[in-house]
């Protein structure tokens, strides 16, 4: 069975076929969230960053949110393929034991090793992300406003209930609750224009890489709040997937920043599903998933759906495993081994479409 999708936009199928699709077509490779969904995106990301983007020389941009963040800091790095190896083993392995006399993990003991975990990762290698020269990362984080500024037993349920209700009115007005705040390395600009939503700037450095990205990764209750980020606004800081859960953004590639040609025209996008929900709140909105002109230049690489229902118990990794396998450590490690392995062909089938990228295999978006 086939089990990798290729979907693109409108300027990106005029693109595969006056062009094909070559490495220094990339100008940006986003990175959603979705926490073990990505699981099985590691073989892509290794073919991706370790064989393919090698061959050419432009800069690319490298945009991600909470799993997306950790993957795409990781491609920064160098040896980039045997991290991105240790990241699927370590995210595959990690594991909670609740406290004594309690029957839940807390959001304090979660956050104090995801801490840990990613001091053990990337500490003493900051320096090999921020001092990149292929590659320019950004990582997306959601800072609250008002109520949310802080964070607070009685006063983050009621924002986030707040916001909520207010998303389901109009999106732009989850701003009022929350804002898109991105860490970016070198000083760069933003590879996507801004105005859809409340947004801020904020220079990646050693300083703030560390709490960036823990913030980026922080589920509001599963983990707690990062608050007062060094130089970024002062408050608390959740997972960049709030308020933008797939990335659904209005990419600037193809513009006249960068250059004439085909030149980075291309939003390369490994993700775990065809739809681009723009935040957490709409995943239930279902018209919200519809693709926008913000992804004409779109490519997309998405699982197979028949594909997926051959994978363990029918579907990707998900959060809802912790639970389902509960203390059964060695039982979910399986299964999301077993999952990871298999999408290897997803980086196969790639391989083989880039030797003869026809249209015929390209759905629209």
């Amino acid at each position: 069975m086939q089990a990798l999708h290729i979907h693109a936009g409108p300027k990106a199928l005029a693109h595969i076929r006056e062009h094909g699709l070559r490495p220094e077509h990339i100008g940006v490779i986003p990175g959603a969230a979705g926490g073990p969904k990505g699981l099985i995106l590691g073989p892509l990301d290794r073919f991706i960053f370790g064989e393919w983007l090698p061959q050419s020389q432009q800069l690319v941009d490298l945009v991600g949110a909470s799993i997306g963040a950790w993957r795409m800091a990781t491609a920064c790095l160098n040896g980039s393929v045997s991290a991105f190896e240790r990241l699927e083993h370590d995210y595959i392995h990690q594991h909670y034991e609740p406290l004594p006399g309690k029957k839940r993990v807390s959001a304090e003991q979660v956050s104090a090793a995801f801490g840990d975990s990613l001091q053990a990762f990337y500490g003493g290698r900051i320096a090999e992300v921020l001092d990149q020269t292929r590659y320019r990362l950004h990582i997306v984080t959601s800072r609250g406003r008002h109520v949310l500024n802080r964070e607070h037993a009685v006063g983050t349920p009621l924002g986030y209930a707040g916001a909520f209700l207010s998303n389901a009115v109009h999106r732009r007005a989850l701003g009022g609750w929350l804002e898109r705040v991105v860490f970016s390395a070198q000083g760069a600009a933003l590879p996507f224009d801004a105005h859809d939503f409340r947004t801020r700037a904020v220079g990646l450095t050693e300083d703030n890489f560390m709490p960036a990205l823990q913030a980026s990764c922080s589920i509001p209750f599963a983990l707690k709040a990062v608050h007062d980020i060094p130089g970024a606004p002062a408050g608390a800081y959740w997972d960049g997937g709030i308020t933008d859960y797939h990335l659904h953004l209005n990419w600037t590639t193809g513009s006249p920043m960068y250059g004439k040609g085909p030149e980075r025209a291309i939003v390369l996008y490994p993700h775990f599903q065809k739809s681009v929900v723009p935040g957490w709140l709409d995943k239930s909105l279902k018209w919200r998933h519809r693709a926008t002109p913000f992804l004409d230049s779109t490519i997309v690489l998405a699982p197979n759906p028949e594909w997926v229902k051959t994978l363990p118990n029918g579907k990707l990794p998900d959060r809802q495993d912790f639970l389902s396998y509960d203390r059964d450590l060695a039982g979910r490690v399986k299964v999301w081994n077993a999952a990871a392995r298999a999408s290897e062909q997803l980086a196969a089938e790639f391989r083989a479409w880039l030797q003869n990228p026809s249209l015929l295999s390209v759905q629209p978006l």
